[in-house]
């Protein structure tokens, strides 16, 4: 960041509670910026039944912005997170998708509800993603963190022009271990926490007990793909998705999940260890959402999940509105509803992503 360019800039920072976030707000304090800083509320509807860090969360942010001299907000967006991220997340894996929460959280909720209730009295909203911004003439465009393994571009790619010109990332510079040493260094209350394994917000709470508590169990066959012998009972296909080979629980293995059948409440799995149908090199996206403008897809780099790979791959331009994604390499687990996120050749600038489809 250069403090010239933010010279005058009302600015708010996104304060979870967490090192990324306590590390965004030093960075601001260091050029002698004070911003305004907001919590964002969101929880589950009944507090006491899961196993919630809120509170914890809201003390740790409270403490950092009180030793850079900046006033917290707390702003409660627990009504439109519920009935928009959880909407979307319910309808998909109901559908059969397999959806990412945290991917639509960053444009509903981050970059837009807040912006309804607070942000767009600020010119630049910052967080604490792994992720850099540059400027081409008069577009700005995403681009990848130098640390592969937390670059968070793909959380990212879904979100509007609008939002990403006023997004900033003040740690997108650095290595996590970085942000660790800045924290202890600087004696953060959040120095040490452990970063956030649940979903966007959540805290602890399980992604399968999310799924759970909206949807419940129903109860199917599990099918062996190439023999149709039956091999055990699943407790709802929302709780799996394509590529799946942990947490299967059956015996005989390892087993792959490969297939869901909706109509049929079917899961198929496939035998090995790494069996020739978990794999794809050719697949469809449909409605791909571009961050900056729209520009011309060829030979691209693209990645299907939060991994520190890319791959490279080539794209064709369907009758039908789709891109076909001709990948280099057979990627596992191919699955609907999945974000693809598209970068240049060389994995630098992202130009946005769009959800798997049908193969």
């Amino acid at each position: 960041m250069n403090v010239e360019e933010l010279k005058d800039k009302r600015i708010a920072v996104l304060l979870s509670g967490g090192v990324d976030s306590s590390v965004a707000v030093y960075e601001f304090a260091k050029m002698g910026l004070h911003p305004d800083c907001f919590y964002i509320k969101i929880g589950p509807e009944e507090e006491e039944d899961w196993d919630c860090s809120s509170e914890e969360d809201l003390e740790m942010a409270t403490s950092v912005a009180s030793r850079y001299g900046c006033h917290l907000n707390v702003i409660d967006c627990h009504k439109e997170y519920w009935e928009k991220v959880t909407r979307y997340t319910m309808e998909k894996v109901m559908s059969g998708y397999t959806p990412n929460p945290d991917v639509m959280c960053n444009r509903l909720i981050k970059f837009g509800a807040f912006n309804e209730k607070a942000g767009h009295a600020y010119d630049l909203i910052a967080t604490g993603h792994y992720a850099q911004t540059e400027w081409d003439g008069k577009d700005k465009w995403l681009t990848t963190s130098p640390d592969p393994v937390k670059d968070q571009t793909d959380f990212l790619a879904q979100i509007y022009d609008w939002q990403l010109r006023k997004a900033i990332f003040p740690i997108g510079v650095y290595m996590k271990d970085e942000v660790r040493e800045i924290a202890e260094r600087e004696h953060l209350v959040s120095a040490h926490r452990k970063d956030s394994q649940g979903i966007c917000f959540l805290g602890k709470i399980n992604y399968n007990d999310y799924i759970r508590r909206y949807l419940g169990e129903k109860p199917g066959d599990v099918i062996e793909l190439s023999t149709g012998n039956k091999i055990g009972t699943h407790k709802g296909l929302w709780f799996h998705t394509i590529g799946q080979r942990h947490g299967l629980g059956f015996g005989g293995g390892p087993w792959f999940v490969v297939k869901k059948d909706i109509d049929s409440n079917i899961l198929y799995v496939s035998k090995g260890y790494d069996p020739s149908t978990a794999y794809k090199t050719d697949f469809l996206v449909r409605d791909f959402h571009f961050l900056t403008k729209e520009v011309k897809l060829s030979e691209v780099t693209f990645k299907i999940r939060h991994t520190p790979e890319f791959h490279s791959a080539r794209i064709e331009y369907m009758d039908n509105g789709c891109l076909k994604v001709h990948s280099e390499t057979a990627i596992h687990g191919v699955a609907p509803g999945q974000f693809c996120v598209i970068y240049d050749s060389n994995h630098h600038r992202c130009f946005g992503s769009g959800e798997i489809t049908c193969f």
